[in-house]
This record gives C-alpha cells, structure tokens and sequence, in this order.
C-alpha cells in the first residue's frame, strides 16, 4: 500500500474560523512585532518607576489597606474621614474601677486595693485624667485612649471605661458634662483589654489604629512618675518604638517622703525588674498576674483588627528563641514610617 501523502496529514485537522473571536484573539498574541532599543528602554522605565512607586506609597503610610480584614467586619466599622488626621496617641493606663456617680475623691467610690489605699492615690488617678485630657485638648491631632481592662470580679464594668465616665461626669471633657451632651466628645476612648502596663502600652497602639485605620506617629503616656522607667527603657524598646517619639508624663501621688520611698521600692521589685528578665511579660509572676487580673476570662480582639501586629501580639521568647527576654525582630508597622519630630 502506498504512504498517503504528506498533505492530507493537514486536511485530517478540526480547522478554525479564521474569523472566529477566539483565533482573531490567539493572532494577536502570537503576531511578530517590531520594537526599537528605545521603545524597550521606555517600557522598562515606566514599569521601573510604577513599582517604585507602590513601594514607596506602601512603605510611607501609616493606613492599612482594608484587604487585611473580614469584609463583614468592615461592614460594621464606620470611621470619620477626620479621624484619620489623628496622629499622636495619648494613653493613660487605669489602676482601679470608679463606681461612683459624681464624687471621685472618697476612696469608698473605687474599688481599690489594699496598697492603693491611704492619701494621694485617688488624687493621683484623677490627675492622671485630667493630664489627658490636657494634652488632647491643645493638640488637635490627639486621640485620648483610656486603657485597663475588666480586673475586679465584683465588676462588669472595666477600668478604661469607668475613667471615662469619671472625667464624663466630672465635666473635663472638652464638651463639658457629655452625659447630657448629644454630640459627645470624639478624640477620647477606651482600650478594654490591658492587664500589665505592657498591654496599655500594646494594646492602646491596636486600639488606636481600630478607632482611625491608621497607627500614631507619636505616643505620650500619662502615669506614675515612679513607672516612668518601666515605660521608657523595658515597654518601649520591646516594640521598637522611636525614642524621639516618646513622650513620658509622671504625675505622683502626695505622699510622705516615707510613702514615695516604698512605692519606688515595690515598683523595682515588682515592676521593674520582672519586666527586665521577661521583657513581653508571658511567664512566670508576671503572666500570673495577667491571669488573677483576668477575672471574668477575657481575649482581646486585636489578632482579628490588627493583623498587622499578630506576630508581636504573639511573641513569647523561651529557650528556643534565646531566652525569656529575646526582642522581637520582626517587621513593624512603624520600621517602615519615615517619622519626624513635630514641634509642641
């Protein structure tokens, strides 16, 4: 038998419209082009400058991109555009629950514990409230964030939240009384869920980005000017914040001299030097406090509405890592700010 001829190997194939959509489309793509060294080079140029721009669009900004969250999530959050201007994080960190109604003075309106009794303490909480809302009121690009959670099992209430109705109440809030006000205050809140002075510190920088979608470019702390090494040189330095951007405003309470010395003292013994050798505060005493302090079995939400900060939020160094006092070398949200000093 002879071989069939070459052609008819051809005239076998499923042949295409030639003016078929489908084959005009594969034409295209597979259609010789010409194009000069020059042509070349400004394509290349133009893509060059477009990544670099992305890059440097994503590594300047202090807003996140809303892909990070659950879109039903997003659907319950409603942000003023102004709050994104907000820039400069003030916190003060709570030390007991007002239950009171009108009177901050009388210490039989707080639930207190037995060290936090005697002259000056509750003098000392209120100050702290009123340093706050100082500094917010003549800074207009400052958000106020009250931060303590639920500690007391006799409360369901959290310390935050009674701070703030206290300076509510008390009328020193820009707006006055704002619990007869119909259009409260806006650049004041509350952080729910800290229980050491770390978490303050942590969790108001979480809530802070809940509450305006961007992080703070500057952080001031209102505490005990006793605390005030605790903050700077162990709190800050294990988030890596900027130094320079760190602000730090003690006010003490009106003890004797006898008094301050013992309250320095408990806070080097109990404070200080715990956070020394368990710099993120998850072992031993110091993560035993967080749970006596965590009477009704709280979990913040921050892994969910700050992704952005789960591995920090996570990190817990033991021997695998180094050690219990290993700092935290992932990437920050503020490693990529390019951050300046603004003037008072």
């Amino acid at each position: 038998m002879l071989p069939q001829p070459v052609g008819s190997r051809y005239q076998r194939r499923i042949r295409v419209n030639p003016t078929s959509p489908r084959q005009r489309f594969l034409d295209s793509l597979t259609r010789r082009s010409r194009i000069t060294n020059l042509g070349a080079c400004l394509l290349s140029a133009l893509c060059t400058i477009s990544v670099l721009i992305n890059i440097q669009n994503w590594l300047s900004s202090t807003c996140s991109p809303n892909i990070h969250y659950h879109e039903l999530q997003l659907e319950t959050v409603q942000r003023p555009e102004e709050n994104q201007d907000l820039t400069h994080l003030v916190v003060v960190p709570c030390h007991s629950i007002w239950k009171g109604t009108d009177s901050w003075s009388n210490e039989d309106d707080w639930l207190l514990e037995s060290y936090q009794r005697g002259p000056g303490r509750v003098k000392a909480f209120y100050e702290h409230i009123l340093k706050g809302v100082e500094l917010v009121e003549n800074d207009p690009n400052a958000l106020l964030i009250f931060s303590g959670g639920q500690t007391k099992s006799v409360s369901s209430t959290t310390e935050a939240e009674s701070y703030l109705r206290l300076a509510k109440a008390a009328g020193i809030l820009p707006d006055g009384n704002a619990l007869s006000s119909s259009a409260p205050f806006g650049r004041a809140t509350t952080e729910n869920y800290a229980l050491d002075s770390y978490q303050n510190l942590l969790f108001s920088i979480s809530r802070f980005h809940e509450y305006t979608g961007c992080f703070p470019s500057q952080i001031t702390i209102v505490g005990y000017e006793f605390k005030r090494a605790r903050f700077e040189e162990l709190h800050r330095t294990a988030i890596r914040w900027p130094k320079h951007l760190f602000n730090y405003l003690g006010v003490d309470p009106d003890h004797s001299y006898a008094s301050n010395s013992r309250a320095i003292q408990g806070e080097r013994q109990n404070g200080y030097i715990p956070y020394t050798l368990d710099r993120y505060g998850c072992h031993t005493m110091l993560i035993d406090k967080r749970r006596q302090r965590n009477r009704h079995a709280r979990f913040h939400p921050y892994d969910t509405s700050v992704p952005e900060l789960v591995p920090l939020l996570d990190w817990c160094p033991g021997e695998s890592q180094s050690g219990t006092n290993t700092l935290f070398e992932g990437d920050l949200p503020w490693d990529h700010v390019t951050h300046r000093r603004e003037s008072s």
